[in-house]
């Protein structure tokens, strides 16, 4: 399992978000067998690929290039390399946030609102923790918990909370279709303290 800090999206309470990865589709021990015996069959026929490709065409591997992608989406995400997190997203992508508003429809209008929050915070920092993906086909969905800190107009701010991603696969490569970041209120006296040494970010952004 890796952990990586990344991305960007709906930062109301300041929640932000955005992947490591607990992979699922583990092969059965027949399955395990018939691979090595393809490598064997492959190593006797340098020139023939196909019994390699279908091995690399497994749950797991696809498991572990969506972490991959969801690290770099997420280190993008802080330090606002929108290019690269828009290499993640879908342009119809849709964003739940941590608050009450409307979900957010779009890259476009999720970019706008990122840029904005983003505008406000000198540095910032995501750990992604607890991270499992699931692949099933084409469609795969990946949760995860992260912790934020950053300075917020000179500040300092500090959040957690857990996302919920989901993607679908085309032309080879993964997109986010969804993603739904939900920050963690505080415990009633744990919140009252916290009022008293930090702000809290009025616009929605978080990964």
């Amino acid at each position: 399992m890796k952990q990586h800090s990344r991305n960007f999206s709906h930062l109301r309470g300041c929640a932000c978000v955005l992947a490591a990865a607990l992979l699922l589709a583990l092969a059965p021990n027949g399955a395990a067998q018939k691979n090595k015996k393809d490598k064997s069959n492959n190593a006797a026929n340098p020139g023939d690929t196909s019994a390699l490709a279908a091995l690399e065409n497994t749950p797991k591997a696809e498991a572990d290039k969506i972490n991959d992608d969801i690290g770099e989406m997420l280190g993008a995400f802080q330090i606002g390399n929108v290019e690269v997190m828009h290499k993640h997203y879908s342009d119809n992508c849709t964003f739940v946030q941590s608050t009450y508003d409307p979900p957010i429809l779009g890259w476009q209008n999720y970019l706008a609102a990122y840029e904005r929050e983003k505008a406000s915070f000198q540095g910032m920092q995501l750990i992604r923790r607890n991270t499992n993906i699931f692949v099933h086909g084409d469609v795969a969905w990946a949760s995860y918990q992260w912790e934020f800190d950053g300075m917020w107009e000179g500040r300092p701010y500090a959040t957690r909370g857990q996302t919920t991603l989901v993607l679908t696969k085309a032309n080879g490569d993964w997109l986010i279709v969804h993603n739904h970041t939900s920050q963690v209120i505080a415990e009633p006296t744990q919140q009252a303290a916290a009022q008293t040494t930090q702000p809290v970010p009025a616009a929605s952004a978080k990964p």
